[in-house]
């Protein structure tokens, strides 16, 4: 799999954010059917970092109800996998470069 189809989105929450000030931790999307080799070679190549650690998370698919003037709306999220990227000593990802 090449390095785009690899890495979907970075997670840009609070809880990311903070991870990424204390711990060089930062949160990608990533293709479900990639694992950790391939994630540490994605992010290694497409920014220029060195990865120590990558932790990954399959969050799992979720039913949602709604109710509305037309009735109950019941629809479903879909699953997904992340990765937590943790970089060397010193080294940071600009996640807001490209934007």
């Amino acid at each position: 799999m090449k390095p785009s189809e690899i890495l979907i989105k970075p997670i840009l929450t609070e809880k990311a954010n903070a991870q990424q000030e204390k711990l060089r931790r930062y949160a990608f999307k990533v293709a479900k059917k990639s694992n950790k080799l391939e994630i540490k070679k994605a992010i290694e190549t497409f920014y220029g970092v060195t990865v120590t650690s990558v932790n990954t998370v399959v969050a799992p698919a979720k039913n949602k109800t709604r109710y509305t003037k037309a009735g109950f709306i019941q629809g479903r999220k879909p699953g997904y996998k992340k990765a937590y990227v943790t970089v060397a000593e010193g080294e940071e990802i600009d996640l807001y470069a490209n934007i």
